[in-house]
């Protein structure tokens, strides 16, 4: 087949692969379409080898749709391809496949399709042929409102999300004082990291195993056995403010907390509002990264280790 560099440049932009690979692959099938078909088997294998790496890297993604919201978390390999536009461009993408379908589990959304006709597995597949990083939808979570209130959102540099769900016995989602309060409290929970809404939902299994955390910190640090008790449990006393959602400092204003902001904000929306439910997540925790020395890695390279 006879081609020119026009046909070089439409197969590149529309597989992703490189300019030799294209040239290859229209040397050996002797037509476009084929050869578009050649790059895609070509690049899918090469894509489903690369699925045994790790991707720790991306970004969190989060879409509300007015009583349904999602957050999801895809990976990849390296920050430099987080920053992709159409990596970028994919998780958004994945995150609205889960809001308009209601769709909780990561399962449910790779077999979900996009608007391009093609499922979010297929789309990784091609997605991971133009960049060539492993892709991994890690993690999808939604949450829905009944009723009169709003669901906040706030994402943090693509690396922390956060849904919020505020609920009011009157509709006061058109109050600037309430749309202020939804916004802050997402932020207050990506800054402060609440593990619970109030004092009454920490359990007995946390608090012991706070209480052996302070413990051994406190012996660490020299502190006298017999005074490592009491220490405890003034620090015990304290974990309300530390870990529930109510009782934290407010960021913004450390002399009030969040519970009294809450109830500020009621008085002068002339509603009833509470928190029923925050997500958070924080990109690529508990994924084990490969630590990797790079002084020995160009010893090796050198013949110098």
């Amino acid at each position: 087949m006879a081609y020119t560099a026009a046909d070089v440049k439409n197969l590149r932009e529309t597989t992703g692969a490189g300019m030799m690979d294209c040239k290859k692959a229209l040397d050996e099938t002797g037509d476009f379409q084929k050869a578009v078909d050649y790059l895609r088997a070509k690049g899918l294998a090469a894509a489903a080898k690369k699925q045994s790496r790790v991707a720790a890297e991306g970004m969190i993604a989060a879409v509300v749709k007015g009583k349904i919201a999602a957050l999801v978390e895809v990976n990849c390999e390296t920050d430099f391809v987080a920053k992709n536009d159409a990596f970028q461009a994919f998780a958004t993408t994945a995150a609205n496949v889960a809001v308009d379908a209601n769709l909780s589990t990561v399962e449910q959304l790779l077999d979900a399709k996009a608007a391009n006709g093609l499922t979010i597995k297929d789309n990784i597949s091609e997605l991971t042929i133009k960049i060539g990083e492993k892709i991994d939808v890690r993690r999808v979570e939604v949450m829905k409102l009944e009723g009169n209130g709003m669901i906040g959102s706030y994402v943090h540099s693509g690396k922390i999300g956060v849904l919020c769900r505020v609920e009011s016995d009157k509709d006061v989602n058109g109050n600037e004082a309430f749309q202020t309060l939804v916004k802050d409290l997402c932020m207050q929970i990506a800054a402060a990291n609440p593990q619970f809404l109030n004092a009454s939902e920490i359990d007995e299994t946390y608090k012991a195993k706070e209480a052996e955390i302070y413990a051994a910190q406190l012996k660490e640090q020299g502190k006298p056995e017999a005074m490592i008790p009491n220490i405890v449990k003034g620090k015990l006393a304290k974990l309300a403010s530390e870990v529930c959602l109510y009782e934290q400092s407010f960021v913004k204003d450390p002399d009030t907390t969040i519970g009294k902001l809450i109830e500020a904000t009621g008085k002068t929306t002339g509603a009833s509002i509470k928190v029923t439910k925050f997500i958070k997540l924080n990109l690529g925790e508990g994924i084990e990264k490969k630590s990797e020395n790079f002084a020995e890695e160009i010893a090796k390279l050198t013949g110098k280790n």
